[in-house]
């Protein structure tokens, strides 16, 4: 039986989420991110006390498919910019289809009217707080963090840091600004 979890995004994440199952004594099959698969069917009561105790610990059921899409797409998007040990060489539309066996306009639509903001936002605004980690890591120059992010260029990349954080990369390396977004604020409209 597979659940879908709302706010699952990160390895913490899931470790939290193993504890809960292990506490119930439900066995996973498989845990992914936004996604368990449970060996055994579970019951209402058990249902019950899983929502519980995932919301004491920060997370959602999910049940409405629309809910669970968005979910998916923002666990792939986070699962290939911040967990994904490998250059990102691939076209991201062509990506979320293969992976989600949705058409990239039906998910594209779904997308923007739930979450306000197109994936295309969604994906810079978390390619763009990835880069702001590998700049404070120090590890990667700016040429080789666009060529692991994908950037066509530096050049790219620097119009495209410049935009959405109003500094350049050289000038957000020398002032080691700390203020990195937890992932799951990433790409999400801020009222102040």
């Amino acid at each position: 039986m597979k659940i879908y979890i709302k706010y699952m995004v990160s390895n913490r994440c899931k470790i939290a989420v193993k504890e809960v199952f292990k506490s119930l004594e439900l066995h996973l099959n498989k845990l992914e991110l936004g996604e368990a698969e449970v060996l055994e069917p579970i019951s209402e009561d058990q249902l019950l006390q899983l929502k519980n105790s995932l919301l004491n610990k920060g997370f959602e059921l999910m049940d409405n498919k629309r809910a669970v899409l968005i979910e998916r797409i923002k666990n792939t998007v986070i699962e290939m910019i911040h967990h994904s040990d490998k250059t990102i060489k691939v076209n991201f539309s062509d990506y979320l289809s293969e992976s989600l066996n949705h058409n990239y306009t039906y998910l594209a639509n779904t997308f923007s009217e739930v979450q306000g903001m197109t994936i295309e936002q969604f994906i810079i605004s978390h390619k763009i707080e990835r880069i702001k980690e590998l700049i404070l890591y120090d590890e990667l120059n700016i040429t080789q963090i666009a060529y692991t992010m994908n950037y066509s260029s530096v050049a790219h990349l620097s119009g495209q840091f410049k935009k959405y954080t109003g500094l350049t990369p050289s000038y957000f390396k020398k002032l080691k600004l700390k203020r990195l977004e937890p992932i799951e604020e990433i790409g999400t409209f801020k009222y102040y």
